[in-house]
């Protein structure tokens, strides 16, 4: 198995020596050991490369040098003598004559190796039956764009979007236009410009000097939406997504990762959102269908219906009775596990409510638990549940902002409730609850006391850092500097209002509607206060808050039931 990593690998070549290709694209859990060999600012996706190589995955690696990462993966996997045949080919950055020439050689150069190395004779033959001829036919897709893809994320896409998907990134929008007879006829030389052209043909990578081209992708009719993937400390599709984001007018989802596995909730719980919003929940056909018990409690008129969001922090139900109207609440720490937090919640709320589970027809989950709690009927992102409690709390509501315990979600909404686009943060937990619960304990006060005692404050002190363990010697530092702690805990919500503002302004203007913080944090007078200075708006705070994923989940739960009456 030869393992290659750019769509400008003469693949065909590789495979006229009877030999299987693949695109090498290991998502591990961590980098262990790369991070001992490799510099650590080296992007994600060259360190699989070496954690892959030193994983004993990897014995034949074709490189290209298309970036100064890819030259520096070429020295340490050299250096590391685990590959049987490494080789780095020359890549042109321009598809103009002179550089079709070159390119021509790097290929022939790359046989010549390949024939030294494997003592294998290049057969042509076998080479132009390898070209395969691409589809034609158009149907409407999700285009995966940007930086390459591993093939977990791929799937991820593949199972939780309901229309055709399109790999386009620069591994899967490998496409060349050949007509084998053509190459037959030709000797040597002739076949391998030829070869050399239709590679540079392609839809051009955008480190290409000249990638005008890909416009192509995003102006493409059948195109109904965009998952743009790019890597951290990998800037040019950066670039690229940063100047397409203003003029596309399909729905558009960027996604980042460092190309490991650790960060799998946040994506699915992105890529399902986006489904849910491109789609529509009533498009998507997902969930149980409502079972012959359930209708026979239903035609009773005395029925109730459940949802439950399993967070990082709490685990909360809402119960809404047959008029939609709630019935009862409770909130609990999560702990034990999902499905134990998620049941004894549900007993509590039912306990509360004066009921019978057997009265409940329907639950619907959401939450990062969700995908754990067998009890449900249904299961939903919470940005769509968000959405769908903070419009019934509120219509006027136009942009929800919820912090949660791991995470930190702007969410823009139209006048039924339905998400228009939203933004998380990265998997790091700067500006989320979890955050202000680990700088509570360093100041050693309780997060009601920290909620208000920061009103309090007189010297503006700034916190410069909003990485959580940075910022966690930062306020020891400035405790043992006699800094009162009421202006620490200010500069702590300046900080944290910083982060979440610059999220919700990504998002763009609220359309003249009301903004509406959910989620335990909006408990929080100091974080309020800071962040409505930063948004330069008034923050639409209730009682509810916190229950606002629960109550959307809920109503999601109470619509399907009024629907199959």
């Amino acid at each position: 198995m030869i393992h290659y990593v750019c769509k400008y690998t003469p693949v065909e070549l590789l495979k006229g020596f009877g030999e299987e290709c693949a695109v090498l694209e290991e998502m591990p859990e961590n980098f262990e050991m790369s991070d001992q060999i490799a510099h650590a600012n080296l992007c994600g996706f060259g360190k699989s490369v070496i954690q892959a190589v030193l994983e004993g995955k990897v014995e034949q690696l074709v490189l290209v040098n298309c970036c100064d990462s890819m030259r520096r993966v070429y020295d340490v996997v050299k250096s590391t003598g685990k590959c049987k045949f490494l080789y780095m080919l020359d890549l042109p950055h321009n598809d103009n004559e002179c550089e079709k020439v070159k390119f021509a050689g790097a290929i022939r150069r790359l046989k010549e190796a390949y024939e030294e190395y494997s003592g294998k004779t290049f057969d042509k033959n076998v080479f132009l039956k390898s070209f395969v001829q691409p589809a034609t036919e158009k149907h409407p897709y999700i285009g995966v764009l940007g930086v390459r893809v591993s093939g977990v994320l791929e799937e991820m896409i593949r199972e939780n979007i309901h229309m055709d998907v399109e790999n386009l990134t620069c591994t899967g929008g490998r496409k060349l236009s050949v007509i084998p007879e053509e190459l037959q006829a030709m000797d040597e030389e002739e076949m391998f410009l030829m070869y050399a052209d239709v590679l540079l043909g392609q839809m051009p990578c955008f480190r290409m000097n000249t990638s005008t081209r890909r416009n192509q992708l995003y102006l493409d009719p059948n195109l109904k939406g965009i998952i743009y993937h790019t890597i951290k400390f990998c800037d040019y599709y950066g670039f690229e997504y940063a100047s397409i984001k203003k003029f596309i007018k399909v729905p558009l989802l960027k996604i980042e990762t460092d190309f490991t596995s650790q960060s799998a909730g946040q994506l699915l719980t992105r890529i399902q959102a986006f489904s849910e919003t491109i789609e529509g929940l009533e498009d998507m056909d997902s969930g149980k269908e409502i079972s012959e018990e359930a209708r026979k409690r239903m035609e009773s008129g005395v029925y109730y219906v459940a949802g439950i969001d399993s967070g990082s922090t709490s685990t909360d139900v809402v119960i809404l009775d047959q008029e939609g109207k709630i019935k009862s609440t409770m909130i609990i720490p999560t702990g034990g596990g999902a499905m134990m937090s998620a049941e004894k919640s549900l007993e509590r709320a039912i306990e509360k409510a004066g009921i019978q589970k057997e009265e409940i027809v329907r639950i619907v989950t959401t939450g990062y638990g969700r995908a754990y709690i067998d009890s449900g009927d249904d299961s939903i992102t919470e940005i769509t549940c968000h959405a769908k409690g903070a419009h019934y709390l509120n219509p006027g509501v136009r942009t929800v902002i919820d912090i949660g315990g791991q995470d930190i979600k702007a969410i823009s909404i139209d006048e039924n409730g339905a998400v228009k686009n939203f933004l998380m943060n990265d998997k790091c937990a700067a500006g989320t609850g979890r955050f202000l619960e680990m700088m509570a304990r360093t100041l050693g006060i309780s997060l009601e006391e920290m909620s208000t005692k920061g009103l309090e404050w007189k010297e503006n002190v700034v916190i410069s850092s909003m990485c959580t363990v940075f910022a966690e010697s930062e306020v020891v530092s400035l405790v043992a500097q006699n800094k009162d702690v009421a202006d620490i805990i200010h500069g702590l919500n300046v900080s944290v209002a910083s982060k979440v503002g610059a999220l919700a302004a990504r998002l763009g203007k609220s359309n003249s509607g009301e903004y509406m913080m959910t989620g335990g944090v909006a408990k929080n007078k100091g974080i309020i206060n800071a962040l409505e200075e930063k948004l330069g708006a008034k923050l639409y705070i209730c009682d509810e808050a916190q229950l606002c994923g629960a109550l959307g989940a809920a109503l999601f739960a109470y619509e399907k039931c009024k629907s199959g009456e």
